[in-house]
């Protein structure tokens, strides 16, 4: 089993590329008022349609993606399109996107020297990652907390089950494997399988594997 993930940079986004998005996309893409989260969005969907559109010889303004919450009904879930499986997730400069044939989650996150590790850990990790962290400082602490952060996200987004109220250990059956981007941020690959899956790392706009 084999998951390829895509990573691009926001400065890579252009105006043009929203030629390409449909209707919804198009009206959420209006609504950010934030350049770098604007560029996030649209550089995100034209990842997914323009990806999807070699995999399946078609043209990126055909590619049909469908974003309904299954919860509320409303456009703005996992995006979902037939025949494969695939996540985006964006923060700070990067924008990711994985593809396989088994349902993935995938999940990148700025390291901020000032992110409240010890706050935010203890409503999102198990007592048994607390202590583990509680060896670290500094940067490496950060780092250390993001790792076990996008490890979650990302088997959530996987699994579509949504976090849970009480944080537990990362269900069997999800193989997850650490992505390196680059110093400035942490990532991490959900993929619902019994075995461990091949990754490939490519640059959006590049055939070249990093």
């Amino acid at each position: 089993m084999t998951v390829d993930v895509w990573w691009a940079r926001i400065d890579q986004a252009r105006d043009e590329f929203a030629t390409d998005l449909d209707e919804v996309e198009r009206e959420r893409l209006a609504a950010y008022t934030q350049t770098d989260a604007r560029a996030r969005f649209l550089l995100g969907c034209t990842m997914v349609r323009r990806l999807l559109a070699a995999r399946f010889s078609l043209s990126a303004a055909n590619i049909r993606l469908d974003r309904t919450c299954p919860r509320c009904g409303k456009p703005h879930g996992k995006v979902r399109a037939d025949g494969v499986e695939l996540s985006v997730t964006h923060a700070g400069d990067l924008v990711g996107v994985a593809i396989g044939d088994r349902p993935v989650g995938i999940d990148v996150e700025k390291v901020d020297p000032h992110l409240d590790v010890d706050g935010l850990a203890q409503v999102a990790l198990t007592p048994e990652e607390i202590q583990e962290l509680n060896g670290v400082d500094g940067r490496e602490k950060v780092h250390a907390f993001l790792t076990y952060w996008t490890r979650r996200e990302a088997a959530v987004k996987a699994t579509g089950e949504g976090l849970p109220a009480k944080p537990r250990k990362i269900t069997a059956g999800i193989q997850l494997q650490e992505l390196d981007v680059d110093p400035d941020h942490v990532a991490a690959l959900a993929v619902v399988s019994a075995e461990p899956p091949v990754v490939r790392t490519f640059r959006f706009g590049s055939d070249r594997h990093r």
